[in-house]
């Protein structure tokens, strides 16, 4: 079941990464950037789940937190007009 799980998370990342390359405005490629950090978090916690790590749960957590600031920033400079 879990291999399903990361078959689906592996599939949602190429997406966005097919996406942010072929995105036509910076817009679309801040929304795909933006994506690909949550299927990030999302396989982290995966991870976490299946090694029965918890630091694995830590790191996502402070990953999505990093990624959240990222995105505002982007949002702001594109925001500008440029």
């Amino acid at each position: 079941m879990i291999n399903i799980y990361l078959y689906v998370i592996v599939f949602g990342a190429l997406l966005c990464i097919i996406r942010m390359a072929a995105g036509p405005t910076a817009s679309d490629r801040a929304v795909a950037l933006d994506t690909l950090s949550t299927v990030t978090t999302a396989l982290l916690v995966i991870l976490g789940f299946v090694f029965h790590r918890k630091v694995y749960i830590d790191v996502a957590l402070v990953y999505a937190l990093l990624t959240f600031i990222g995105s505002v920033a982007i949002a702001r400079f594109l925001e500008r007009g440029v």
